[in-house]
C-alpha cells in the first residue's frame, strides 16, 4: 500500500505543479489523486520491489528508487552522480518529500555521469537528478581503451544507460549522454518554445502525463504527439518530409538493430538479439533466427562477444530505446547518434546507408 506522507498537504512549494501565472493551483486532494495514478506512486512495481529480499536498497540505486535515498542525496552536493555511500530501507516510493524538501528547493545545479555540472533554475533540476541515466560517452570510451575496433574482447561488457534518461537526451552534447563519434558535431540542449521549455511545463508534475492541447497551438491539426515534425530534412532519403519525427527515429532505430545483427553475425561470427525487458538486453541468438525465442533472453546467455565498434552502436541503440520521448526531448541528437552508429557499422558490415541524411 502507498504511504501518503503528511507533507503532501503542507509541504508543497510554489513551483510544484508548474502553474502558469493567473491559473488556479490544484487542491491538495487533486494533487494526491494525480500522484496516485503516476509511476512514482506504484509501490508494486519492480522499481520499488526489486530489493524486497535484501530488505534494503544499495546506495547506487537508492537515490532514484526511494524517498529516503533522494533526500539523503540532496542534503549535500554529491561527488558521484546518483549515488550515496550507504543503503536505505525499502518501503518508500517517490513520495512528496522526494521533491518537496529543503535540498530539492535549494537545488540549482545537477551533476551528470559525464562529470558535467549543469545550472538549472527553472524547476527541472529535481526531475533531472533521476532522469539522466547512469552512464555517458565517457563511460564507454573508458571501457574500450585502445582496443582494436573489430577485435572481440572478453574484457568488454555491455554498458547500460539505464532508464528514462530524458535529461541527457534533452541536453545532448552538453552532457554527452550518448556515445559521440570523434569528428562529428552533435546537437546541444534542445530549446523548445518559451513557456514549454521545462520538465513541468510539458509534463504534469504529479501525474507525469502530457496535455496535447499545450502543443496544438503551434502544431495545428495534430492529434498524436508522435505526428509532430521538427525538421524539413529528408532524413531517410525517401522523399517524405511530413511524417512525424518519431516515425523517422523509429525507422533509424530499427535500421540500427538490423545493422548490429548484421555486424555481429558477419564480423563477430556470434549472432546477437535484443530483448527490451530482460537484463542485460543483448543475448546470443542461439538458433540464429533473428528473434528472441524461449530461453534466449536469460542472463547466462548474455552476449559476450563484444568489439569496441559493436559496443558503441549497442550503447546508442539502448540510449534511444530507453527514452521513449526522445523525439520530443531532442530529436536531432537522437537521429545523429543512430545515423552515426549505423554508418560506423557499415564500414565493415553489409549495412545499407543509401539515402540517409544526417540532420
Amino acid at each position: 500500500m502507498n504511504r501518503v506522507p503528511s507533507a503532501l498537504i503542507t509541504g508543497l512549494f510554489a513551483a510544484c505543479a508548474g502553474i502558469a501565472s493567473g491559473q488556479t493551483p490544484p487542491s491538495p486532494e487533486e494533487i494526491l489523486s494525480a500522484w496516485l495514478t503516476s509511476p512514482h506512486a506504484n509501490s508494486q512495481s519492480e522499481a520499488f520491489r526489486h530489493w524486497d529480499t535484501e530488505g534494503e536498497i544499495p546506495g547506487n540505486c537508492a537515490v532514484c528508487h526511494s524517498t529516503t535515498g533522494v533526500t539523503d542525496y540532496l542534503a549535500s552536493f554529491p561527488t558521484v552522480a546518483g549515488v550515496i555511500d550507504h543503503p536505505v530501507p525499502i518501503g518508500t516510493t517517490v513520495e512528496c518529500a522526494a521533491c518537496h524538501n529543503p535540498g530539492a528547493e535549494a537545488l540549482r545545479e545537477v551533476l551528470f555521469p559525464s562529470g558535467q555540472t549543469i545550472a538549472m533554475a527553472d524547476g527541472s533540476a529535481i526531475c533531472t537528478v533521476c532522469h539522466q541515466g547512469r552512464t555517458s560517452a565517457d563511460t564507454v570510451a573508458a571501457a574500450l581503451g585502445g582496443r582494436a575496433e573489430d577485435e572481440v574482447s572478453a574484457d568488454i561488457a555491455f554498458i547500460n544507460i539505464h532508464y528514462a534518461a530524458a535529461a541527457s537526451t534533452q541536453l545532448g552534447s552538453v552532457v554527452r549522454g550518448g556515445f559521440e563519434y570523434p569528428g562529428q558535431d552533435y546537437a546541444g540542449a534542445f530549446a523548445h518554445v518559451e513557456g514549454l521549455n521545462t520538465c513541468v511545463s510539458c509534463h504534469d508534475a504529479h501525474e507525469i502525463t502530457i496535455e496535447l492541447s499545450a502543443c496544438t497551438s503551434c502544431h495545428q491539426g495534430v492529434s498524436d504527439l508522435r505526428a509532430i515534425r521538427t525538421t524539413p530534412t529528408d532524413v531517410l532519403g525517401t522523399g517524405d518530409i511530413s511524417s512525424g519525427i518519431a516515425i523517422v527515429i523509429d525507422d533509424l532505430h530499427a535500421r540500427l538493430e538490423a545493422a548490429i545483427m548484421a555486424y555481429a553475425s558477419g564480423v563477430g561470427s556470434a549472432p546477437i538479439i535484443y530483448a527490451d525487458h530482460a537484463y542485460p538486453y543483448f543475448f546470443n541468438d542461439l538458433n540464429a533466427d533473428g528473434a528472441v525465442t524461449e530461453g534466449e533472453a536469460a542472463y547466462p546467455n548474455r552476449y559476450q562477444s563484444w568489439t569496441p565498434r559493436l559496443l558503441r552502436a549497442a550503447y546508442n541503440y539502448q540510449f534511444v530505446s530507453k527514452d521513449r520521448g526522445a523525439f520530443a526531448h531532442n530529436p536531432h541528437y537522437a537521429m545523429q547518434l543512430l545515423i552515426d552508429s549505423i554508418t560506423d557499422l557499415a564500414e565493415v558490415a553489409p549495412v545499407d546507408v543509401t539515402g540517409l541524411v544526417r540532420p
